[in-house]
């Protein structure tokens, strides 16, 4: 078959007339004329549109033709391609401004999503705002993120979290061929030490490894105990003293009273499956009973603090504290679960809240999405157990 002349083209009657080599002048009934490439690809007859007749000329069709068939045996689509050509990228700002109008509808406190938007006004729009999020990588991001990564660490890792977030929705938006390269950035910041006053942490990404050393090692209170602290986010003191009263296993809630709670308020606990199955291990270790401590010490004496911290160095937890898994878990929150407002993960802290009625509301409020957090959480420590029906001994 001939190819096409321009004269046949301008003169083309209805119909698909064929160009050779998978190009064809498609002409409606209603005289519209429109290029489209036919090819082959993984097996599968396509057609890709090369544009209107009348925009796009017959040697213009070849050409973008030509281009079309080399992306194909390059292993590349020609459809998105030719899209991301013609896409506008937006700066970071603009990425992050429409992310952020995208997600709020999401969160349930209106102050969580002013702050979000807020560091990234402080610390991030002023060094990478006007740069096309195309253009990111990491060493853009540490230049964001250094200058505030000693000074206020907790902030630092906000921002950290959060422009990743954008980066990861603008590669989803087909804005850039990448997700957010994140590890990369973490190889060029300096490790953040504990202040004095706080707690060592163990970095969230260690405890998966560190969750599976204490399980498979032999099993005892308090390494159950410290497993238990770390999948609740609970302080070390409100575990030891935990008993079996406070367990509703048909609700899977621990119900700490608030004469155990640092705020003196009580405190509602969501237990994960990996939770509920470790209290089913734990019963072989005392009696059971309503009223009795769920980790009981020895000749019925509470659970010392040092009973964990033993079993945390044992494990290979040297460096970090049992009240620094708290902040373990924070951290991931923060870094992890971006749409998860951090309200809700400082009430599944139990962090006081100074206006009681308020703090009323936020448990009443909060208490499902905690229980979706927790859940998450458990599954990311990697727990997996199949979880057998309890039956506490009255």
């Amino acid at each position: 078959m001939m190819p096409l002349t321009a004269v046949q083209v301008k003169n083309a009657k209805p119909g698909r007339h064929s160009d050779g080599k998978g190009l064809y002048l498609l002409v409606k009934p209603s005289g519209t004329k429109s290029w489209v490439l036919r090819i082959v690809v993984s097996g599968r007859r396509r057609d890709f549109g090369l544009g209107p007749a009348d925009l796009v000329s017959l040697q213009n069709a070849r050409d973008k033709a030509v281009d079309g068939r080399k992306m194909v045996r390059g292993g590349f689509d020609p459809a998105l391609e030719w899209k991301r050509a013609t896409t506008t990228v937006p700066t970071f700002e603009a990425a992050a401004r429409r992310y952020h109008d995208n997600v709020k509808a999401g969160w349930k406190n209106g102050k969580h999503g002013a702050q979000w938007l807020t560091t990234l006004e402080a610390h991030a729009f002023p060094e990478i705002g006007k740069l096309p999020v195309s253009e990111i990588d990491a060493a853009a991001i540490q230049r964001v993120l250094l200058p505030i990564w000693l000074k206020v660490p907790e902030t630092a890792r906000r921002v950290r979290q959060r422009v990743g977030a954008v980066l990861d929705y603008a590669h989803g938006q087909g804005w850039r061929p990448t997700e957010a390269p994140m590890r990369a950035v973490g190889k060029g910041l300096p490790k953040q030490t504990a202040k004095r006053g706080h707690f060592a942490a163990m970095p969230y990404a260690d405890l998966p490894s560190f969750m599976s050393r204490l399980r498979e090692s032999e099993a005892s209170v308090g390494r159950l105990a410290l497993q238990f602290a770390i999948l609740t986010a609970a302080r070390s003191g409100e575990v030891r003293g935990a008993t079996w009263e406070e367990i509703d296993l048909d609700v899977a809630t621990w119900t700490i009273p608030a004469g155990r709670m640092k705020a003196g308020e009580a405190h509602v606990v969501p237990l994960s499956q990996p939770a509920l199955h470790l209290l089913q291990q734990v019963q072989n270790f005392g009696t059971g009973r309503y009223g009795a401590p769920i980790f009981p010490g020895l000749k019925g004496q509470p659970l010392s603090d040092m009973t964990l911290a033993k079993a945390l160095r044992l494990a290979g937890g040297d460096g970090a504290t049992v009240h620094g898994m708290r902040s373990s878990f924070r951290d991931w929150v923060a870094e992890k679960m971006p749409t998860v407002p951090g309200d809700v993960a400082e009430a599944a802290l139990a962090h006081a809240i100074s206006n009681k009625t308020e703090a009323a509301y936020r448990r009443a409020k909060y208490l499902d999405q905690r229980r979706d957090l927790m859940v998450a959480w458990g599954n990311y420590l990697e727990v997996r157990s199949n979880v057998v029906a309890l039956v506490a001994k009255r």
